[in-house]
This record gives structure tokens, C-alpha cells and sequence, in this order.
């Protein structure tokens, strides 16, 4: 398939005409063709017309139909083939294996909403039949279902140029909803982004649904996005990026005449907490271990482990010791953008010019553009506490250790953390009473807990939560990964005394789609 640089507007290609961009190879800094136009105000227009004018039309589609359409827009994603892991690589510097298995993730996780959409659980049905003859008043017909928002504006992220960009977790989840899509593609990988687009596009014509379904917008700078959350016709927004970016789509949303939300996740340090008799037990295999999850991806994950806790002490000192080996034999790995590169170098420099914090180890030397040296540094509980700055985000390989006196500290240290997507503990059965102790400071901080693993990870599932508190995300009650995402797209409706015509199948008496309803409270397939 060939990539022309062009958005994909409805059915329609079209070159835009507001500024020029290339994506570039990180590895090399070569620019790669073609070149890419991006769009204005006129493109926003035309695509969030269409997406309009197909939302009443979509949202009613059938269950199997639109299980069918996910089904067919990850067959296409496959039938791209090696293409789109060559483009891919040489957009993000990302290695073919990560990139297959990302692949497989987005693929796989399509199909898990499409097997959401079939069961029906999702729409929530209840009924509360009429009582005419309740006293003192008769009780009407009461039934309800969940509805989707309206259209849906996708911002591509750069770590993830499949499973988190254009048909990623948020665009799966608005279409299962029934929500069209609008996609702000990533200027980092727009070669890939066109490649899926143009998959997702061939599923909306060959399923014979409406063209607005679907498009893909690219834009040099931020007016295109801060217009396409503007556009009354959005109705809510799903961000994958930095804080300062979420945040400013979040203020552009609320400003509207009509707010509507925005599903941002942004930062997170993902504490990890190491108890006295872990370290003990295993300190040199957690070392390792960490080391392990720390340089994966160049650190280049939201979930990656970017403090870690535990209490002063030699078995603390043989952790980092193993900690401190491993990662001074690490080697330097090509970071996503020149951007990211460039703010992680700024992140690392500010850590290592604290006073307040020692570097303890650095990986190897680079050799070559936009390439992260690994980096550990440690700093006292007290210090940590005294400077709210050493909590910020540093994306990328590398993490800052945090002595404590104890283990009251390290709770000490955990309320005063921000919010988080993760936080995970490392303990043996002896430190069972002070995770106990630990675990509702944990779970009032962090969406997912773990115990013994690492953050790096997200397993599609339907348990999966992959939020948090802010500025973890901008909506603790919401996931971006797992059939719970689709929540977010969804509203209730109730009907009231409404004739039995006019109803929807999922309200209707005998059941037509044999869901799972809940009638007067009690949750059954009647």
C-alpha cells in the first residue's frame, strides 16, 4: 500500500495545506518520505460533519454488525504485512519484535471488544415493569440503557505507534460504543498511522456503514487539536501524552458552551516498594531485575518504574549494588523522537545536579542520535519530601531511589505521592503486616496495585485498569485499557411509559438480543 502524506476524510484522501512535515527516523535523523500536509479548520470542519451526520445511523447498528467491523478492521490491520512493521521501525526506532508484539496486542484487543460487543453486558439493560396497582401511586414503566456519547476525537500517542494510536485502545473502545472516530494522528510516525487509517477505512466500505465513521487528520503544531476538541460536535476526547499537552486539552474542553470529558492519561513515577524481607531474601535477583524493567523500551513506557522505596540497610545496599551492575552494562537505546530525547536528557540533568540527590550508576555511552544512557540516582526520604520537584516525570530509563528509616517512612512517602497508574510492591510472606498497613494508602493512589512483577506491562483483560488518580489521568473512574474502556463512550437513557414500538431491541419485552438484563433488580437472560 502505498503512502501518499495524505488524511483520510471520510472517504475521501486529501493533502492539507497548512504547513509540511516529515517523519523522521530516530536512529539516523534522516527524514523519511513522503511528505505529509496538515490540516486547519477546514479539515476539523469536514471531518466532524461527517462523523455527525454518521453517529445516528452507527450508534444503532446491530450487535454482530458492528463485532463484525472490529473483527474486519484487525483482519486488515494484519494484511498490511511486513510493511507496516518496516515503516513502523523506521519511524519509532522501535526493534521488529516489540513492533510485532504490538501488533498482535492491537489486533487482539479489537477482537476482545468485538466478543464485548456481541454479549451486550455493556448496554446495562434494566427494566422495572409498571405497577398499576401500587399504593398509594401506581409505579410507571421504567427501562433503561446505555447509549453512546456522540463522535470521538483519538490522539495518536508516540510511545505506542499501534496499540495507542489510530486504531489503539481509545478508538477500539469508541467504536464498540458506537462512537464515530476522529483521529489526530502522531506527527512522530504519520507513515503508520496513514497505513492503519487507510485499514480502517476499508473496514467502514466493505461493512457498508456510513463514511464519516471514520478519519485521520495530521497538523503541524497544536491549533488543529485545540480545534478539534472544540468542534461542538466532539463529545468527549481520548489522550495519550504528556501532562502539559492533557492539560491543555482539558482546558480547551472545559471552555466550551458544551464541556465534555477528557480521558487523558499524563504521568506517572509508578512507585515500587521494597519491603524489608524481600530484600533479604532475593536483593541481588531484584536488582536485576529492575534494571530489567527500567531500560525496556529505552524506559519509554507510562507504566515504566521511576522511583523505588525501601528501608536503609545492607540488604537495601545489596539491591543496588546488583541494581547498579546491570545497569552500568546496559546499552544506550534509541529514544522515540528527538523531542523526547532531548527532555529526557533535560529530566536526567536536573536530577543529577541536585544537591539533595547522588547518581549512582549510568548506562553505557551513546553512540549514536537521540540515544538514552540509562541513569539511577538515590536521595533520602526527608530530602524526597522536602522537594516536590523530585516527583516530576522523567520518561525515560531513568529512576531515583529513595532511602528510608523504616517502614512507617515509606508510608510516610506514599501519601505524599501524586496519583499513579501503578504502584507495585515486592514482598515475601514475613512482610505481609506492613503491606497491610501500606495497601489502602496504595489503592487510594494508584489504578493497578502488583505484587512481585514489574509495572512495565499492561495485559489486555477485562480486569485490566489503566488509570489512576490525577495527574496519573484526568478521570480516576475510567480505564484506557480492557473491555472497561468502553464505559467512557457511554451514557444512560431512560424510557418511561414508551410504547413497546417504539423501544429499543435491548428493551424490549421477550428479549429479542437475549442479553443479560437486570428486571426489577434481579440480573437475568428471562
Amino acid at each position: 500500500m502505498t503512502i501518499t502524506g495524505e488524511m483520510l476524510i471520510g472517504a475521501r484522501s486529501h493533502r492539507g495545506s497548512d504547513g509540511a512535515f516529515r517523519a523522521v527516523d530516530p536512529a539516523t535523523g534522516a527524514e523519511l518520505e513522503p511528505v505529509f500536509g496538515g490540516g486547519g479548520a477546514a479539515e476539523v470542519e469536514r471531518a466532524c460533519a461527517l462523523a455527525w451526520a454518521a453517529f445516528d445511523a452507527f450508534r444503532e447498528t446491530g450487535l454482530e454488525a458492528r463485532a463484525a467491523f472490529l473483527e474486519t478492521i484487525a483482519g486488515n490491520i494484519l494484511d498490511l504485512g511486513d510493511e507496516l512493521i518496516v515503516r513502523a521501525m523506521a519511524e519509532s526506532g522501535l526493534p521488529r519484535p516489540r513492533l510485532e508484539g504490538e501488533r498482535g496486542r492491537t489486533v487482539g484487543q479489537l477482537r476482545l471488544f468485538a466478543q464485548t460487543v456481541r454479549e451486550g453486558g455493556w448496554l446495562e439493560a434494566r427494566i422495572d415493569p409498571a405497577q398499576p396497582e401500587r399504593k398509594p401511586l401506581p409505579r410507571p414503566d421504567v427501562r433503561q440503557r446505555h447509549i453512546p456519547l456522540g463522535p470521538v476525537a483519538v490522539f495518536g500517542a508516540s510511545n505506542f505507534p499501534l496499540a495507542f494510536s489510530v486504531a489503539g485502545g481509545d478508538t477500539a473502545s469508541a467504536l464498540a460504543a458506537g462512537c464515530p472516530v476522529v483521529v489526530k494522528g502522531h506527527s512522530a510516525h504519520p507513515g503508520t498511522s496513514e497505513l492503519v487509517g487507510r485499514a480502517i477505512r476499508g473496514a467502514v466500505a466493505s461493512c457498508g456503514l456510513p463514511e464519516g465513521v471514520f478519519s485521520l487528520l495530521f497538523g503541524v503544531g497544536n491549533p488543529i487539536g485545540t480545534a478539534l476538541v472544540s468542534d461542538p460536535r466532539i463529545k468527549a476526547v481520548g489522550f495519550t501524552g504528556s501532562r502539559g499537552g492533557g492539560l491543555a486539552l482539558m482546558e480547551a474542553a472545559a471552555q466550551r458552551p458544551e464541556p465534555i470529558p477528557v480521558y487523558a492519561e499524563m504521568s506517572s513515577i509508578n512507585p515500587v516498594f521494597l519491603m524489608p524481607a524481600v530484600l533479604a531474601a532475593r536483593a541481588d535477583a531484584l536488582g536485576k531485575g529492575f534494571v530489567a524493567s527500567l531500560t525496556m523500551g529505552a524506559g519509554q513506557f507510562c507504566t515504566n518504574p521511576g522511583i523505588l522505596l525501601g528501608v536503609d540497610g545492607p540488604d537495601l545496599d545489596r539491591f543496588l549494588a546488583a541494581a547498579v551492575d546491570a545497569l552500568g552494562g546496559s546499552a544506550a537505546s534509541t529514544m522515540l523522537t528527538p523531542a523526547i530525547h532531548a527532555a529526557y536528557d533535560s529530566g536526567v540533568a536536573r536530577l543529577s545536579g541536585s544537591a539533595a540527590v547522588a547518581t549512582l550508576a549510568r548506562g553505557m555511552a551513546c553512540n549514536g542520535p537521540n540515544q538514552a544512557q540509562a541513569a539511577l540516582f538515590e536521595t533520602t526520604a526527608d530530602a524526597f519530601l522536602a522537594d516536590p520537584a523530585l516527583q516530576d516525570e522523567v520518561f525515560g530509563a531513568a529512576s531515583l531511589m529513595i532511602r528510608c528509616p523504616d517502614t512507617v517512612a515509606m508510608r510516610t512517602v506514599a501519601e505524599r505521592l501524586e496519583g499513579q497508574l501503578t504502584a507495585t510492591v515486592q514482598m515475601e510472606p514475613a512482610d505481609v503486616d506492613a503491606v497491610a498497613a501500606l495497601l489502602p494508602t496504595l489503592e487510594r493512589k494508584a489504578g493497578r496495585i502488583l505484587a512481585n512483577g514489574w509495572p512495565t506491562g499492561v495485559e489486555v483483560c477485562h480486569a485490566m485498569v489503566h488509570g489512576g488518580p490525577f495527574p496519573a489521568t484526568s478521570d480516576s473512574r475510567s480505564t484506557s485499557v480492557g473491555t472497561l474502556a468502553i464505559r467512557r463512550f457511554l451514557r444512560p437513557v431512560c424510557y418511561q411509559d414508551i410504547p413497546s414500538a417504539l423501544l429499543p431491541e435491548a428493551l424490549r419485552d421477550g428479549n429479542p438480543l437475549g442479553l443479560w438484563r437486570r428486571i426489577d433488580g434481579v440480573l437475568g437472560q428471562e
